[in-house]
Parts: structure tokens; C-alpha cells; sequence
């Protein structure tokens, strides 16, 4: 019998704390060993969550510790970098998302990953929601027909503050990073259709980074209507319309629940009821995939990461005509 899968977590933020909580709930992992740059950060967590490994270098850890898998939860200016050390040192990443800031970034890393058949995957949690694979099935159940519409929208009024993650260029900030990544991958991930043509249209800030995104999508037989931002509140939804009904998602790239609306019918709902921290579905992949020889996920496949990256190409190609905003008009 296999003991217990060990990961190893590069970066001591606060999301860190929730991944700590879903792999103590996996009951089929644990976290060996945390390292972060921030003195003191580490050994917090640690404390918190019983971690023996604590490291303020990320590369002494990768020498240390017998580790069977790293998380890296550094901001996206970092992802490149720390994916590459753990494959110098042949060692399974799970990578938050935006695993990556361009297409090259992206490229970059698989094929290291595939040329040493070393498993890499960005922590699109999102796509392993129990809703997501309910939303499939009801559209392949053809509950609401034939899908032709589509809709996205995650947005919020994110803190004003230049030298934060959400605004800062140096730290990886802006929109497409942080939420257009949950409503491509969202859409794509639900409708497992090629996209054909994306309309991009964006809002920059003045701290150089993409505030918020309108995106018009066609994929077969299909046009969606995807938004994101950071400087207002969208009312999270997801949306799928179909010739005989439609699906609704609340908290789309969070939410346990979606709705199914058919036609002349009662609504139906489906609730994931007893899972309370979403984490815990793409942990029990890695371990899996890991465990299997897998190189990569199917349902987060290196595809949907290179697919996500270029669309980071194209958003950053329209900042030189795009509307520029000042924090301060916000304020």
C-alpha cells in the first residue's frame, strides 16, 4: 500500500492556506514541507498546519526534501521560473493560475515537461468543480438543445492600491491573469469546442496593466459573450443557451451549485453539498496523474494552459490603443 503523497509548497500567501486545508482533506496527502522568501511567512504556515519542512529557499527545499509533487502559489511574475527549477530537479508542478504571463512562457515549460515525461498542470480548480461535470452532462444529455449563446462574467473592484498584485506589472497584475483565465477556461472546459475567433476589447491602467476585458468569442455553431474585471462588480454568473433552455451558474469559477432551466418544465438544481473546499478535487488529480506516470491532466491539459497564453499575447497587443484608466477616477 502507497503512503501518503507528499507536496511540497513554494510561497506562503494566503491561498496557500486553503490548498494546506484540502490536502489535509484529501486524506490521501500531506504537505511535507513549505518555502517562501518572506522571513517568517514560512514558519507560520508551518506552524498552523503541522508542516515539518520549513525553507526560506525554494531550491534548498527541491535538494532536502523526498517530496513527490510541488505547489508553486508565488504571483504570476514568478511561475516561469520556479516551473522550470522543479523540473531541473524532475518534480511534478501544480501551478496556480495564470500559470503563465505569455504563449513562449507556456511553450517553454511543456516541452521540458514532456521531454523529461515529468507531469505538469496549472491549478485550474475551476474545471474540477462536481457542477462543471453536471453543466457537461446536461449538455450532452441535449437538456437544453442545441447550445448557441453563451455567457461569462467575473468581475470585482479590486483595492486601489498600485503595489498590490491586481495592479502592479511586476507582480504579474491584471485582469487577464487573475479572472479572464476563469471565463475562457470556464467556457472552453464546458463546451469542448475549438475557438475559432476572439474580438478583444480592454481597459489599461495607468500602473500598466489590463484593468478589464470584453471579449467576444465564436467557437462552432456558437458565439459567447465573456467579461472581466477589476474595476467593478459584474455580479458573477455563467450562462449557456440552448435551443430548448438554458444552464445558470452563480460564482462561476467557485459556486457548488448550477441551475437547469428547461422548457416548460420545473427548474432543476444541482448541489454539491458536501465539499466545502474546491481544492480537494484537482489535489486528488495530481496525486492520481503523478501516481500513474501522467504527464498531464485531461481535464486541465497542457493545451488549455497554451491555449489561455495566447490569448495573453493578444490582450497584451491591445495596449497600445486601448483606453487608459487612472486608479485615482475610481477612487
Amino acid at each position: 500500500m502507497e503512503g501518503k503523497f507528499r507536496f511540497g509548497i513554494m510561497g506562503a500567501g494566503n491561498i496557500t492556506r486553503q490548498f494546506c486545508d484540502a490536502v489535509q482533506r484529501t486524506g490521501i496527502a500531506v504537505v511535507a514541507a513549505v518555502a517562501g522568501r518572506t522571513p517568517g511567512k514560512a514558519a507560520k504556515l508551518a506552524g498552523e498546519f503541522q508542516i515539518p519542512g520549513v525553507y526560506e529557499d525554494y531550491e534548498e527545499m527541491l535538494k532536502k526534501e523526498q517530496l513527490d509533487a510541488v505547489y508553486i502559489a508565488v504571483t504570476t511574475n514568478a511561475h516561469y521560473e520556479l516551473a522550470m527549477l522543479c523540473l531541473d530537479y524532475r518534480m511534478p508542478v501544480l501551478c496556480e493560475k495564470a500559470m503563465f504571463r505569455t504563449y513562449q512562457e507556456a511553450k517553454t515549460v511543456f516541452e521540458r515537461s514532456r521531454q523529461l515525461g515529468v507531469f505538469v498542470m496549472e491549478g485550474m480548480w475551476s474545471r474540477f468543480l462536481p457542477k462543471m461535470a453536471a453543466i457537461r452532462r446536461w449538455i450532452a444529455e441535449g437538456r437544453i438543445g442545441k447550445v448557441t449563446m453563451a455567457q461569462v462574467d467575473i468581475g470585482f473592484q479590486a483595492p486601489l492600491d498600485p503595489q498590490n498584485r491586481y495592479f502592479n506589472r511586476d507582480l504579474g497584475g491584471g485582469a487577464m491573469y487573475d479572472l479572464t483565465v476563469y471565463c475562457y477556461d470556464i467556457l472552453t472546459g464546458i463546451l469542448e469546442k475549438p475557438v475559432k475567433e476572439v474580438d478583444i476589447q480592454t481597459i489599461w491602467t495607468d500602473t500598466d496593466v489590463d484593468g478589464a476585458e470584453l471579449l467576444q468569442v465564436k467557437m462552432d455553431g456558437c458565439l459567447a459573450r465573456l467579461a472581466a474585471s477589476f474595476l467593478t462588480d459584474l455580479g458573477d454568473k455563467a450562462v449557456f443557451f440552448g435551443s430548448k433552455g438554458r444552464i445558470e451558474m452563480k460564482n462561476p469559477h467557485y459556486g457548488q451549485e448550477c441551475w437547469l432551466y428547461e422548457d416548460g418544465k420545473e427548474p432543476e438544481v444541482f448541489a454539491e453539498d458536501h465539499e466545502e473546499n474546491g481544492f480537494v478535487y484537482e489535489i486528488r488529480e495530481v496525486v492520481n496523474c503523478v501516481r500513474s506516470g501522467a504527464i498531464e491532466s485531461q481535464v486541465a491539459p497542457h493545451s488549455m494552459t497554451l491555449e489561455a497564453s495566447r490569448l495573453y499575447d493578444r490582450i497584451l497587443e491591445t495596449k497600445e490603443a486601448a483606453e487608459v484608466i487612472s486608479l485615482s477616477e475610481l477612487a
